[in-house]
């Protein structure tokens, strides 16, 4: 991990980096970034350094789906399927998958490190049966955590495409960090709400406060990831769009096996062939144009029997997204089970408060009886033949009982036992 860290993440001397250079790439949006490339042929791991416009073309993708993985911003979890690539936000996960590819922002986050060792690993492994059980791997072994391949099934078959190979590892450390995190969550609040109930203390009440915060953002992070993948389950076009090596496939076959006509009439012309694979950096916009149009055409063409094998397939990426679906769902229904038990201690705390106020309130009622109790009594002292002792004693006795009274919300505020 330390030798691919150094490899990927060079360090660079503080004095090559120019202020102004800085300024003037925010400003004009066209500054060189740091993408980790995968190679899916060999497996192979390199940094190279792409603009945006450049990034745009080589993947054919919008300047938004661009700004989804910039780490300047904060967006939720979102997976899109375009032509030629998908784009990934997952937690720390920010890739674009393509067929040939995958392009992840250098970062110096242990999960990317372990993205690409991982995703290298399945590469390099393929075809060996047991490579799934393997106990090496980084995912696996995280403090409190869990293999998810060995408890939901989430393997990737070797008939699987690239991208979809790319995509689960995404999914894989997106769902095993995030339930590493309720993992830690839950081993940190159930002791804390047990010592909350036998003892009710200014600091147990504070972790308590900052631990049900991280509850909710974690609970809100876990339901976007849930509700993206169900989304894409939900749509079989999308999932028809993810299928990148396919239509590369096709499209490959549509130039090298039809439309010989013309092919050669541009080679007779001096023009470039037709059937020659045409790069989408290099590639001039009304040739990619033409290259959507010819796919478009071809599909529309398709038998009844290619439309069921392409439903088929839809079924296999449909069944890996439904392993973490469940993965998901699992991870947030312990972090609704731990939030039903914060809220039931917090119901808890509030009547024992509410005792607390209630019994305040009747000691200083009875400082009226004990009063009354005394002058009550048969004996006989100058003050009953005063006519205005009786109003002195109950005015005296109020305003001691109302002092008495707020001194205790006072104490009780300046212990932070309850909201005043």
């Amino acid at each position: 991990m330390e030798d691919l860290k150094e490899r990927l993440l060079p360090t660079k001397p503080a004095s090559v980096i120019n202020p102004r250079d800085v300024i003037g790439l925010k400003k004009h949006g066209q500054g060189l970034r740091s993408w980790i490339r995968v190679d899916a042929a060999t497996g192979e791991s390199e940094v190279i350094e792409v603009d945006k416009n450049t990034m745009m073309r080589r993947c054919d993708l919008p300047a938004r789906d661009l700004r989804l993985l910039d780490p300047l911003f904060v967006y939720p979890s979102t997976i899109l399927g375009r032509e030629k690539a998908i784009v990934v936000n997952l937690e720390q996960i920010r890739c674009i998958i393509t067929s040939d590819e995958v392009l992840l922002l250098n970062s110096l986050d242990s999960y990317v490190l372990q993205y690409v060792v991982e995703l290298q690993r399945r590469l390099k492994a393929a075809g060996n049966d047991d490579v799934w059980q393997s106990e090496s791997s980084d995912f696996s072994r995280r403090k409190g955590g869990r293999s998810f391949r060995g408890a939901f099934g989430c393997i990737s078959p070797d008939y699987l495409p690239f991208e979809f190979k790319a995509l689960e590892v995404a999914l894989e450390a997106a769902c095993t960090f995030l339930d590493a995190q309720a993992a830690e969550l839950e081993i940190e609040a159930y002791p804390l709400l047990d010592e909350l109930t036998s003892k009710i203390s200014t600091s147990n009440l504070e972790r308590a406060r900052r631990l049900k915060s991280r509850l909710v953002a974690l609970t809100r992070r876990v339901q976007k990831v849930r509700d993206e993948i169900e989304q894409l389950m939900d749509d079989d076009g999308d999932m028809a769009e993810m299928y990148l090596t396919e239509k590369k496939r096709k499209m490959e076959s549509s130039f090298y096996g039809g439309d010989q006509s013309l092919a050669g009439h541009r080679s007779t012309d001096g023009i470039q062939s037709i059937s020659a694979p045409i790069s989408p950096v290099s590639s001039p916009p009304n040739a990619r144009r033409l290259d959507r149009n010819l796919s478009l055409a071809r599909s529309r063409h398709e038998s009844p029997k290619s439309s069921e094998s392409a439903a088929e397939k839809i079924d296999e990426l449909e069944m890996l997204l439904e392993a973490y679906f469940i993965v998901a769902d699992s991870t947030l229904n312990k972090l609704t089970s731990l939030k039903e038990y914060i809220d039931d201690t917090e119901d808890f705390i509030n009547i024992q408060l509410f005792e607390l106020v209630l019994t305040t309130a009747t000691f200083v009622v009875a400082m009226f009886g004990v009063v009354a109790g005394i002058f009550g009594m048969n004996f006989q002292i100058p003050l009953f033949k005063d006519p205005s002792a009786f109003e002195w004693v109950l005015v005296i006795t109020g305003i001691s009982g109302a002092i008495l009274f707020s001194s205790f919300l006072w104490f009780f505020k300046y212990k932070r036992l309850m909201p005043l």
